[in-house]
């Protein structure tokens, strides 16, 4: 198939190697098909909106590094459940994917190509059904996709959470303070995990394992008697205590998305400590830094490698496909195999396995 005109949208929370993506897909269509590519703002907003700006060699030579997405995003514009707020408060649902395929068709284009985590390769899948050539690209910080060794992004947020460890290890260890640091992770433990192993975390909370406080304050004491007083703690943001749950920063309802705003757990497990052991408690929240920001080599090498071979695949008519990284080749996954699901830390996984054997504590007895 010789492709002519071909779309790209970014979708969901942004991430460092995006750019990339929206780089090798315009080249390889326009080096290796001449096609024309067209730049879909705003993530699916624009597919309702037909906001665009064509994509060019010369518009995307130097974005290789840049972080965020020059197209823009939103993780609210979903055109099945479209969200908007009354004046007196009230959240209306509308859908407007007929809008978002009717513009599809108006910018003639042979295919769509969507990047973006799982709810937003639900989305694209839901088009792909609705007859839109759909195409997806792994992306997410949380590294929570189905089908794929590795999305985008996470390695570079795994770096920015670890280089903020480093500089933890240092303060705490001069004032004997427990150290905690909050890093995003709402179902899935993955950044925590690998950052905290790379960092040397003494302590790891993840929202596969449901910690006890108790456990965690044991692994202080024992440090503190073993003349090692202070202690640093990796705790993802859906960390739950056993019997009471993640920790919420604002009721669900409240939020246009309708996803329940997480947050504040470091700050909360602060106070447990406080309570029960005579140390200072210092907690650092990363937040949207482990979002933006350039990429690291491996993003930038695997964004470059999904948004061509996507090129490839949809030249091949290889459509309702994901585009997939399964070391050391990519090859193609279908959504329907993957689209709402989410791959969380297997509690038999060997990385938890490594970091209880090298002593790291995870909220639960020692297996």
């Amino acid at each position: 198939m010789t492709l002519k005109r071909v779309g790209i949208l970014t979708g969901g929370g942004d991430c460092s190697g995006l750019n990339a993506v929206i780089r090798a897909v315009t080249r390889a269509a326009i080096i290796q098909h001449g096609a024309k590519v067209v730049g879909i703002e705003g993530g699916f907003e624009g597919l309702i909106s037909g906001q665009t700006q064509e994509l060019t060699t010369r518009t995307t030579k130097d974005i290789l590094t840049l972080g965020g997405t020059i197209l823009g995003t939103t993780n609210k514009g979903n055109p099945f459940e479209y969200r908007t707020r009354t004046e007196d408060g009230t959240i209306q649902v509308h859908d407007y994917s007929d809008k978002a395929v009717e513009t599809f068709h108006k910018l003639k284009l042979d295919c769509l190509f969507v990047v973006g985590g799982e709810g937003t390769l639900e989305i694209g899948y839901e088009f792909f059904k609705k007859g839109i050539p759909v195409i997806g690209i792994p992306k997410t910080i949380d590294n929570d996709l189905e089908k794929t060794d590795y999305t985008f992004g996470f390695q570079t947020a795994v770096q920015v959470a670890c280089d903020a460890i480093d500089r933890l290890q240092t303060t705490g260890r001069s004032h004997d303070r427990v150290m905690i640091l909050e890093v995003m992770g709402r179902n899935a433990g993955w950044i925590a995990l690998e950052a905290g192993i790379a960092g040397g975390a003494h302590i790891i909370l993840i929202p596969e394992i449901e910690y006890q406080i108790e456990n965690v304050i044991r692994k202080i004491a024992l440090r503190k008697k073993g003349g090692s007083p202070f202690s640093i703690i990796m705790v993802a943001e859906g960390a739950k205590e056993k019997g009471r749950g993640t920790i919420k920063a604002q009721e669900a309802g409240q939020r246009l998305q309708g996803v329940e705003k997480l947050g504040g757990v470091g700050f909360y497990l602060a106070r447990q400590i406080e309570k029960q052991i005579d140390l200072e408690v210092r907690t650092t929240v990363l937040g949207h830094i482990q979002r933006g920001g350039s990429p690291n080599a491996f993003d930038r090498v695997l964004g470059t490698r999904l948004g061509s071979f996507a090129v490839h695949s949809a030249a091949q008519k290889r459509f309702g496909t994901m585009v997939s990284l399964q070391t050391p080749d990519i090859v193609l996954v279908d959504l329907k195999d993957l689209a709402g699901k989410v791959r969380t830390v297997s509690l038999n996984s060997q990385l938890i396995r490594c970091a209880e054997s090298i002593g790291i504590n995870m909220g639960r007895e020692a297996m």
